[in-house]
């Protein structure tokens, strides 16, 4: 696990890197590639074993998991990364809440007390300006929010899917529509508040096809070595050291020339670590 949190950490290094030539959709669009390609492979060799019937809740899976994605890239591009790790990383707060309300999970008192936690951590990584989230803010909280959607809508689809079905349902929407949005781009006039979304293709030059290839490379790496993790132990044990992706993704960031963060930024991100640790341990217990 502390291998998969470094090589998400890296993909969001190299992302963050070409994130200043190429859009985050275009991104979005290799990060997902690589893994179609592993996955795609891997059924070929040896066929789906499922029964099926949740199709819709499969497309939803993979919808809100290339716009949590789609999101957390357009933050990586724009606000120092460690923050963005931190957003993204609010999503055990909400499947807690997910789980609550759709899958009637039940919240003892140490999940309630992480929520409260985690919602004052958000606060202090966030330091909304006269009471109001700009923008980045907003973006991040749905990213941890898209995330845990998806990841809520798992625990019912791996009653009905073989685990590949439902990585490709992610993946393969992240590939796809990717290059529907880049398509359409050219054609129609881009809403302001949605600029994070939409963008023309850019043809990669060079060394920036290493960059690309990178993200792709890391991002399935990562996928990779948390699925073992998973498979190898406590989900409470590899879910706690999951969290030092945020540590990796700080430290990357001040190298590539991010800001430290404020007392405050440390602060909060403190509080979503520990939040996230709590859910772990009362979903242990």
């Amino acid at each position: 696990m502390l291998l998969a949190s470094l090589s998400f950490a890296f993909m969001g290094g190299f992302a963050k890197v070409i994130s200043t030539i190429l859009p985050p959709v275009e991104v979005a669009f290799f990060r997902n590639i690589f893994g179609v390609l592993l996955v795609g492979l891997s059924i070929y060799k040896v066929p789906l074993k499922q029964t099926g019937g949740k199709f819709m809740l499969l497309i939803f899976r993979g919808s809100m998991g290339f716009i949590s994605l789609l999101a957390y890239f357009y933050l990586i591009a724009t606000i120092p990364l460690g923050e963005a790790v931190t957003y993204n990383k609010t999503s055990p707060i909400f499947v807690a809440i997910f789980a609550y309300l759709f899958l009637n999970e039940k919240l003892n008192r140490g999940a309630i007390v992480a929520i409260i936690l985690g919602f004052l951590g958000i606060l202090f990584v966030a330091q909304p300006i006269g009471g109001t989230l700009d923008r980045y803010d907003v973006l991040g909280i749905f990213s941890g929010i898209g995330a845990a959607l998806a990841y809520t809508s798992i625990r019912e689809l791996r009653k009905y899917y073989d685990t590949r079905a439902i990585v490709m349902s992610f993946m393969g929407i992240g590939t796809v529509a990717p290059l529907l949005l880049m398509v359409v781009t050219p054609y129609f006039e881009v809403p302001k508040s949605l600029d994070w979304m939409f963008a023309e293709f850019i043809m990669p030059q060079g060394q920036q096809w290493l960059y690309v290839t990178a993200v792709g490379l890391f991002a399935t790496a990562s996928q990779i070595l948390m699925t073992k993790a998973y498979a190898l132990t406590k989900a409470g044990i590899v879910g706690t050291i999951s969290y030092s992706n945020i540590v990796f993704g700080v430290i990357i960031g001040v190298i590539l020339g991010d800001a430290i963060p404020n007392i405050w930024t440390f602060l909060g991100i403190i509080l979503v670590i520990g939040s996230g640790l709590l859910v772990a341990l009362s979903k242990e217990k």
